[in-house]
């Protein structure tokens, strides 16, 4: 087992996943916790599939309570699909919501980065808190760009030296050879490529010389809400991904390395495929059953 921090070429951001939990820390001049696709309101959903659960959200409120008393943080960066429901807001999620937030503004300011889930989630904030709700293509927040990943960032993100994103869940997914399965939530690092980016972004110079591009390494957060499932990246290429950032190909997949909660190194994607326990195991058929 190896347990590491995420290492970085700037020497003034530490980027440091929380040990065996899906939440990230950013310290630079001050220090914020990273938290990806929480989906509050998903019970609600699931019951009108005809699945009874519970409301979580107390027990996840909880959970993300006792990351703030470990870390410590100046700030929370929500980074999208607080929410679950679309494109209309559910009552569990009006109820759930605001005191949600308000709850997390007793410790610390708050940034909401808009996932494909929360239309209307400018409705469910509480009046006089520190939250701050960013646009939907992202910014920039003490030289580390932040954006959910269901739409392409802001050309201006590329000038950071970190974009932290989430949107695909992402998870490691081991079968046996009996065609039994395993699948663990990872984090994602990779790179993008320039050319993919500057073509899309056509009208906007990527060169380092003028600082529009740093080449930035791209960090994937594993979803919060252990309800919403993920997607096996050791088992996806391009088009299997969510969002135009990797389905366009401008994310480097095949070089990108997967780490498990637990601090485990995987290695590179292109190296996990060619694992025996990696390869997709084809679906059994069915017997058929003679009459006698």
């Amino acid at each position: 087992m190896i347990q590491e921090p995420m290492p970085n070429d700037n020497t003034d951001i530490e980027i440091e996943p929380l040990f065996d939990e899906p939440a990230l820390v950013v310290s630079s001049e001050t220090k914020a916790l990273v938290i990806a696709d929480i989906h509050l309101g998903i019970e609600w959903d699931l019951y009108r599939s005809g699945f009874s659960i519970p409301s979580r959200m107390k027990r996840g409120l909880e959970r993300i309570l006792g990351y703030i008393g470990k870390v410590s943080p100046e700030r929370v960066i929500l980074l999208g699909d607080v929410k679950h429901n679309v494109p209309q807001i559910s009552w569990q999620e009006r109820d759930e919501i605001p005191y949600f937030l308000s709850a997390i503004c007793e410790h610390a300011a708050v940034d909401i980065f808009p996932g494909n889930h929360d239309g209307g989630i400018e409705l469910l904030i509480p009046a006089d808190k520190d939250i701050t709700v960013h646009p939907a293509r992202g910014s920039i927040i003490e030289d580390v760009a932040y954006f959910h990943g269901h739409t392409w960032p802001d050309p201006g993100l590329l000038k950071a030296h970190y974009i932290v994103t989430a949107h695909n869940h992402p998870t490691i997914r081991l079968t046996d050879s009996l065609g039994y399965a395993t699948v663990e939530q990872s984090w994602i690092r990779t790179h993008l490529d320039q050319q993919v980016l500057q073509k899309h972004f056509a009208g906007f110079e990527l060169v380092k010389e003028n600082g529009s591009w740093n080449d930035p390494e791209v960090i994937i957060v594993p979803s919060f809400n252990e309800l919403c499932g993920g997607v096996a990246f050791n088992e996806s290429l391009h088009d299997d991904l969510l969002g135009p950032l990797f389905s366009s190909k401008g994310v480097d997949i095949d070089n990108a390395e997967a780490y498990l909660l637990d601090g485990t190194k995987l290695g590179k994607l292109k190296n996990i495929r060619k694992m025996e326990e990696s390869r997709v195991r084809p679906s059994r058929k069915k017997r058929k059953v003679t009459k006698q």
